[in-house]
């Protein structure tokens, strides 16, 4: 009588079993959670203006907001993809403000600082996708600016579409993942049985 092995067949069953669970808990509890988040974003630039906020909190995002930024303490350029550069004015007490775009990585702008609207994003984050898993602090924010100082482009609108929501695919990967794992098993029992014939 021909038997399944114990220990690999187990091995298997539980990590067929866990990949399922990740599956149903992106589709059940995540997806339901970022797309009720998402829609929150949307109706961020219609609510009222706001103080740029202390701390940070991503349901803020897109959010109108104002500040004022008292004596830069640098203007840096940033990379903004076909927009060109973004300048980024760190200003004392920490606020951090998204100028506006320029073609010109050597472009400067003279800004002397002041009060600031415009809307809540993320200020530039340089941790790697692999170092956020060691370093959960929240991504800090920013005020990108409604109207430029001269000499620059205008940031772009709010868009809520840019944040991700990969939760439906990332569910179907778990659910493929522990489809191909069953298959493989099968096929690797079906060649030892017939080894063993």
């Amino acid at each position: 009588m021909r038997r399944l092995p114990v220990v690999p067949t187990t091995a298997v069953a539980l990590c067929v079993a866990l990949m399922i669970a990740l599956g149903l808990w992106q589709l059940v509890d995540r997806l339901p959670q970022k797309e009720a988040f998402i829609a929150e974003l949307r109706a961020n630039p219609a609510r009222p203006v706001i103080a740029f906020p202390t701390a940070p909190d991503d349901r803020l995002l897109f959010r109108r907001a104002v500040a004022d930024c008292r004596a830069p303490v640098s203007i840096e350029p940033r990379g903004a993809g076909a927009s060109g550069f973004r300048l980024i004015a760190r200003c004392r007490g920490g606020l951090t403000v998204q100028l506006g775009t320029m073609r010109d990585p050597n472009g400067h702008v003279a800004w002397p600082g002041g009060i600031v609207a415009g809307y809540v994003g993320h200020a530039p984050d340089g941790r790697s996708l692999i170092g956020t898993l060691f370093d959960r602090r929240p991504q800090a924010m920013m005020l990108v600016a409604g109207a430029p100082p001269p000499g620059l482009t205008a940031n772009a609108p709010p868009d809520p579409a840019s944040v991700p929501n990969n939760h439906l695919s990332y569910g179907v990967q778990w659910f493929f993942f522990a489809a191909v794992a069953s298959v493989i098993y099968v096929i690797a029992v079906r060649r030892r049985f017939a080894g063993a014939a």
